[in-house]
């Protein structure tokens, strides 16, 4: 339940971004893959602005926002709800917008 409101919170972001860019083509695509036997990825890929040039460690810092209304603890307890799953969520910029990327450890 906790990872579904992660890759919720990580999507309504990117539905933010993406009505905050203006017109154009919006697309929000999100992907699951094995990275390795050991290793599922989750990624949540926008075609929004993009995340700001700087640090993108910044965005999981607990009250750092890039929102007007935003209240900044959103990336940073999806952060510490992915790494309490033994996972690392991780952000950049895309060719076309933002990428959110989530690794899990595959159970045995």
């Amino acid at each position: 339940m906790q990872l579904q409101q992660v890759i919720f919170n990580l999507s309504m972001n990117a539905i933010e971004a993406m009505r905050a860019a203006g017109n154009g083509t919006r697309q929000l695509c999100i992907r699951t893959r094995r990275s390795d036997a050991r290793t599922a990825v989750v990624a949540v890929e926008d075609s929004g602005p993009g995340i700001p040039a700087g640090d993108p460690e910044q965005l999981f810092t607990a009250f750092y926002t890039t929102k007007k209304e935003g209240l900044g603890i959103g990336l940073s307890i999806s952060r510490t709800i992915v790494e309490a799953h033994g996972g690392r969520l991780s952000a950049a910029n895309s060719g076309r917008g933002a990428i959110f990327q989530i690794e899990l450890p595959l159970s045995a």
